[in-house]
């Protein structure tokens, strides 16, 4: 009897409503975001019955708990229970929309029958932390903060060991971890007011970032009690990119396998040094735009920081003081021009790639011997020169003859070294050798370029190489002056400009990859003339250009 009155009760009145001091919470589960649904009322902890409930209540859940997309519905059952063995069941039946913004907006039903096999469930999708160590000489080391509903909160201490430093240091790409210091030995928040997010968060180590750990509730400490973590200062790795060689371009740094654009904010000569220092590529003679070379392939491609601030005297820029991330376009992009200074250079050659091999001893350059040298010692010196794939491995242009100390002799390479001093050889400057027996060497040049369709290779129509392919470049402002360092550049004497007729020797086929080329006619090379993007053009093969010279080219012998 007294049932069916609860039951009349309940029909006529109609469902009611959670009062809005109820607080929800998942228990029981993987992390914070799944488990047995337990609500709050007048400061006890109890479950709900698994009536009725359905998408729409565990979309209200998940929503309330800032835990993304509800996933599923399962039994409270499947979860670790409640240590409370007197632990009540407060609610039969929730009943939402799936609009709602907490479960206090919906309706109920009080219980009457549910016991705590019927424990309703929740899945959310698993909340993804946003890392930062604050306050630090780096982005490596200092406070540990999280990211929630857009603002920065501090991480409490307590239980905080180097099981969840490793985890944070792996997270961030920082190596290993080093230590765990106070948030206080950092810099201090700006935000007088932040919170500490969480009292414990429990990782075995193991885990590739935070969110995979273990959170225990949510508690407020100070920030006198705030984590901190000390990881390995992060090591960047520097490049120049789309310039004439590897000492001048666009200036790249890599961070988790990708490449990105340094931003030329606040960028200046003492980064510039910075950065020809750590590429061996001797003083900083400029910081030209990043525009002013060749574009990303990557069009996706992000700028890694707004600004780095070196002193000038740095071995390299991991040294150096990075400010905060920040996307910027890349006509914002850095740029670094570098003296070329190798301790490997090839000299005598039409050009930078193909010449006598010599090495620097004590300031003094002189040459290396042929003794010993083969396939694998050439791939070494084209690698080091940044000149591509080795071509010959001949003796030396019959024109010119090396000078000075011959340096090196019995020289033997496996092939996989980075540079030629790597490689074993004999005594230095103890040999036989004479001048006759000067190595010379050909590479693939990045920007390489030839004459074809002529009687001699000093006169035909000009092809330039780019990315293993050859291709005509368009007459658009062609004049004396770049016929001029087409000609010193293929040690053929002096351009006979405007003798050439492309008729005469027949258009190309295939890629135009340089237009509106300008030359001031004191450059070495065509590659230190200004011109469009590679392929960019508004030509067709009409108006290749031809080239003719005065000189024969230097001969190679066996």
């Amino acid at each position: 009897m007294a049932l069916l009155v609860f039951l009349l009760l309940a029909f006529f009145t109609g469902p009611a409503q959670f009062e809005s001091s109820s607080t929800v919470r998942l228990v029981g589960g993987p992390h914070r975001c799944e488990g047995r649904v337990e609500v709050q009322q007048n400061g006890e902890w109890g479950t709900v019955c698994d009536d009725g409930w359905g998408m729409e209540d565990v979309a209200v859940v998940c929503r309330e708990l800032n835990c993304g997309e509800a996933k599923w519905t399962p039994s409270g059952t499947l979860y670790t229970p409640s240590t409370d063995k007197d632990q009540k069941v407060f609610l039969q039946e929730v009943i939402c929309q799936g609009h709602e913004l907490n479960l206090s907006q919906c309706d109920q039903v009080e219980v009457f029958d549910c016991t705590h096999d019927e424990d309703a469930g929740a899945q959310c999708e698993k909340p993804s932390l946003t890392v930062r160590l604050a306050g630090g000489p780096h982005r490596c080391e200092g406070r540990v903060e999280v990211q929630q509903n857009g603002e920065w909160h501090t991480m409490c201490h307590a239980g905080w060991g180097m099981e969840e430093a490793a985890v944070v240091c792996r997270e961030l790409n920082c190596g290993e971890a080093k230590g765990t210091p106070r948030g206080t030995a950092y810099e201090p928040s700006t935000g007088t007011d932040q919170k500490v997010l969480m009292q414990e968060v429990i990782c075995q180590g193991h885990e590739l970032n935070l969110t995979a750990c273990e959170p225990v509730d949510i508690f407020d400490c100070f920030h006198n009690e705030g984590a901190g973590v000390q990881c390995e200062k992060p090591s960047l790795t520097v490049r120049l990119a789309g310039g004439p060689h590897r000492c001048e371009g666009r200036v790249e740094v890599q961070q988790n396998g990708e490449w990105h654009t340094m931003c030329h904010a606040g960028w200046g000569m003492e980064e510039a040094a910075v950065v020809c220092r750590e590429l061996n590529c001797g003083e900083a003679k400029g910081t030209p735009r990043g525009t002013a070379y060749e574009p990303s392939t990557g069009t996706d491609q992000k700028v890694l920081m707004q600004e780095v601030i070196c002193q000038g005297h740095e071995l390299n820029l991991t040294a150096c003081e990075p400010v905060d991330i920040f996307d910027c376009f890349h006509n914002e992009g850095a740029g670094v021009q570098c003296e070329m200074l190798e301790n490997v250079r090839l000299v005598g050659g039409p050009r930078r790639c193909k010449g006598r091999v010599e090495v620097k001893h004590q300031g003094k350059w002189g040459t290396v011997c042929k003794a010993g040298w083969n396939l694998s010692a050439v791939k070494v010196v084209c690698r080091q020169l940044g000149c591509g794939k080795a071509l010959l491995t001949k003796r030396c242009c019959s024109t010119t003859q090396g000078q000075g100390p011959i340096w090196l002799s019995e020289v033997s390479c496996s092939g996989r070294e980075l540079s030629l001093q790597r490689c074993s050889s004999g005594i230095l400057g103890k040999n036989n050798c004479t001048h006759d027996d000067d190595m010379c060497v050909e590479c693939e040049d990045p920007f390489d370029l030839r004459l074809v369709g002529g009687d001699t290779n000093c006169s035909g129509r000009l092809e330039v190489l780019h990315k293993g392919e050859w291709g005509s470049v368009c007459d658009d402002g062609w004049g004396e002056e770049e016929d001029r360092t087409v000609c010193k550049q293929l040690g053929c004497g002096e351009s006979l400009f405007p003798s050439a007729k492309i008729q005469k020797f027949g258009r190309g086929v295939g890629r135009i990859w340089l237009d509106d080329v300008r030359c001031s006619g004191k450059e070495k090379s065509l590659e230190q003339c200004q011109h469009r993007f590679w392929g960019h053009h508004d030509c067709n093969h009409k108006e290749d250009v031809a080239v003719i010279c005065s000189g024969k080219p230097c001969r190679w012998n066996s």
